[in-house]
């Protein structure tokens, strides 16, 4: 009996699913403006604290990028605009590993790779909340 859905096809419905769902999100992004108060809630470790977050500025950075403004992306939050770039072809990697034998999305199984990315936002999440380092508060 043939199968319905050639195997490549059926193998590739993940990362062709995380697509469509993130290219969903982006298009909300892209159309409601994060500048707007009232469209997205607010950061709560902001709010309670007056500490910005990692991710504080990130939907501002990708309402920059969707309109083609690099540079205020950067300036809104530059590690959320990193692992937007990065996310690119480790999903690229994880299309091409699906197709050919059904492997999974290419994340740093190494903990070394874990321990300097989280490394790597702490450091970010200090600096930005800095005098010395406003520059990278939203």
């Amino acid at each position: 009996m043939r199968e319905a859905v050639p195997a490549p096809v059926r193998r590739l419905a993940a990362p062709l699913g995380v697509a469509a769902l993130l290219a969903a999100a982006a298009a909300l992004v892209a159309a409601v403006d994060p500048h707007e108060p009232g469209h997205y809630p607010g950061c709560p470790l902001l709010r309670w604290t007056g500490v910005f977050c990692p991710g504080c500025g990130g939907l501002r950075g990708l309402h920059a990028l969707l309109h083609g403004d690099p540079a205020g992306a950067l300036r809104a939050n530059a590690l959320a605009v990193a692992g937007y770039a990065a996310f690119l072809p480790l999903w690229a990697v994880w299309c091409v590993r699906a197709a050919r034998h059904g492997g999974g999305m290419p994340v740093g199984t190494l903990t070394r790779h874990r321990w300097a990315v989280a490394a790597l936002v702490l450091a970010f999440t200090v600096v930005r909340n800095l005098p010395c380092g406003a520059f990278l508060a939203p």
